[in-house]
């Protein structure tokens, strides 16, 4: 697996643990300085040298982005548990750093011979003047722990988050889902008023049509009833014009048929 690491990235990761190396050396060194301007110098220095961790480890993180496509998940996985562990590492010595500053904070305001904070905060300044350098280590310690489980904490909140996040997706793709459903059923509806729609215009040409030849019918029947009246008042006027004589002349015809 170690072959598949690129050059770039191994060559950085070498520079960070040799700059850790270095930072393990200059706070045992720190150790054994009793000289508060001494120590500060020195802290000074280590914390330059964390400074450069903190620039590789950021370049180790842009080379490993670039890398990404191009490797196995596997080797992506090595690589980002080489860049936690790599960031851990600086975390502890940031947080023993703070340890010793505030540590020679309290015994610099103890040389001076501050006295604003009253009784109380010169018992605070003795206590924490008269750690020894491994009492002091132990702090950084248990701050280092207490950091790890603000990690963890924190790791734990974004996994809910991721969570939420998740079960928020679904329910939206389910919502887009039935979004599309109802606009395909509106199609639907739409599609089938235009059929109705042409359906009824359809039926009005054809009632109109039927009114024309209902009105042609009429118009036939209301002749042939025109001709029939005609013919009727016709005849009548025939019938009156051969009407029978008067009845003096009826008289002569029956007396000369009888002669």
């Amino acid at each position: 697996m170690a072959s598949e690491l690129p050059a770039q990235l191994t060559g950085i990761e070498t520079e960070v643990q040799n700059i850790f190396k270095s930072l393990s050396t200059g706070f045992q060194k720190l150790d054994k300085t009793k000289d508060v301007s001494k120590q500060s110098k020195q802290l000074e220095e280590l914390t330059a040298k964390m400074r450069d961790a903190k620039r590789l480890i950021k370049d180790f993180d842009r080379e490993m982005k670039e890398e990404e496509p191009r490797k196995t998940p596997e080797t992506n996985k090595l690589l980002n548990e080489k860049k936690q562990a790599l960031i851990k590492e600086l975390n502890s010595y940031v947080a023993l750093r703070k340890t010793y500053t505030s540590s020679l904070g309290n015994k610099q305001e103890l040389l001076d011979g501050g006295s604003f904070g009253g009784p109380a905060q010169n018992d605070n300044v003795r206590m924490a003047s008269t750690m020894s350098n491994q009492e002091l280590v132990q702090t950084g310690r248990k701050q280092m722990d207490d950091t790890d489980q603000t990690i963890e904490r924190s790791k734990k909140v974004v996994e809910d988050t991721i969570n939420i996040g998740a079960e928020t997706a679904s329910t939206l793709k389910g919502q887009t889902d039935q979004l599309g459903r109802i606009t395909n059923e509106l199609d639907t509806i739409q599609f089938s008023i235009k059929k109705a729609s042409q359906l009824v215009k359809e039926i009005g040409r054809q009632l109109a049509t039927d009114r024309c030849i209902i009105f042609l019918l009429f118009l036939i029947v209301a002749g042939v009833v025109a001709v029939i009246v005609v013919k009727v008042v016709h005849s009548k006027d025939k019938s009156t014009s051969a009407s029978p004589p008067p009845p003096g002349r009826r008289l002569l015809l029956s007396l000369l048929d009888v002669e």
